[in-house]
């Protein structure tokens, strides 16, 4: 099910029921897995690996150049998409910005229009992300992440696992797992409902709920916080709770709503990289 005004490289490779719309473009050796539906006027790049059962929609782009001024012509890298993908119209996603890098979507997310990712974006499964959001280069999302409509984020940035980013909102600053994040550098609590939905049963919550508050209502910084931490016992939740936070040296953290801006530093005399 090829349209006619289809333009297909003869080195594509493409998947058994795979539907390409009218106008699309694949280029060079892209390749495509069975049951994808590429809709009119996408494009297709050559570094492009696609898994099966993914839509791309109306003028997606994928696989272009990045937007990176180091990035040479030469330079060999990939865009990786798993199974089960929803890319929807005009998302645009940007190849790795060095050599053998690759930008990644895992399984079963949901891109709505005008999505954008940068190089080497990271993203995990069953995230959904919604209009006109845009992820600069290295960015990682956890699974399950929802992000609001019209959220920006600044290079090399991480969202934890089951965090839900408030529309309209922007984040130079990690995202823990868990969270509802808001506003600018923001955090305004435990992302409940998303929380119950991904049948975490009470005592986990419990759990996620005790980590949350001694790290943003203790009055403690980030490396009081950690070594408090260090002296409890936590479950799989908590700990991943904690390894996040521990890992957060290079953008520190969000923070509470009513000191949003600065963020969460990991320790008090410590310098945030630009």
């Amino acid at each position: 099910m090829i349209h006619p005004t289809a333009i297909i490289d003869p080195a594509a490779k493409l998947g058994r029921d795979v539907t390409i719309g009218p106008y699309a473009v694949i280029e060079g050796a892209a390749q495509i897995g069975d049951r994808c539906s590429i809709q009119a006027h996408a494009v297709i790049g050559e570094y492009v690996e696609m898994g099966e059962e993914n839509l791309i929609g109306y003028g997606t782009v994928i696989g272009s150049e990045p937007q990176d001024l180091s990035f040479r012509p030469t330079i060999r890298s990939h865009v990786k998409i798993g199974n089960g993908n929803k890319l929807r119209e005009y998302v645009t996603i940007h190849r790795g910005s060095v050599q053998d890098s690759a930008t990644v979507i895992s399984d079963g997310c949901y891109l709505m229009g005008g999505t954008h990712l940068a190089h080497n974006v990271q993203i995990g499964n069953h995230a959904i992300i919604a209009n006109n959001s845009l992820l600069g280069g290295y960015v990682q999302v956890g699974d399950r992440v929802f992000i609001g409509g019209g959220c920006v984020f600044h290079q090399f940035i991480r969202i934890g696992r089951l965090a839900i980013c408030q529309g309209g909102s922007a984040f130079s600053k990690d995202v823990p797992p868990f969270v509802t994040a808001a506003e600018r550098n923001g955090v305004a609590g435990l992302n409940a409902i998303g929380l119950r939905r991904a049948g975490l049963n009470a005592a986990q919550r419990a759990e996620i709920k005790t980590a949350f508050d001694l790290l943003f209502r203790a009055g403690l910084n980030v490396s009081q916080a950690i070594a408090r931490a260090g002296e409890q016992s936590w479950g799989e939740e908590g700990r991943e709770f904690w390894d996040f936070v521990a890992a957060a040296k290079k953008r520190g953290l969000v923070a509470p709503l009513s000191s949003r801006g600065r963020g969460l530093s990991p320790s008090a005399d410590s310098e945030q990289s630009d």
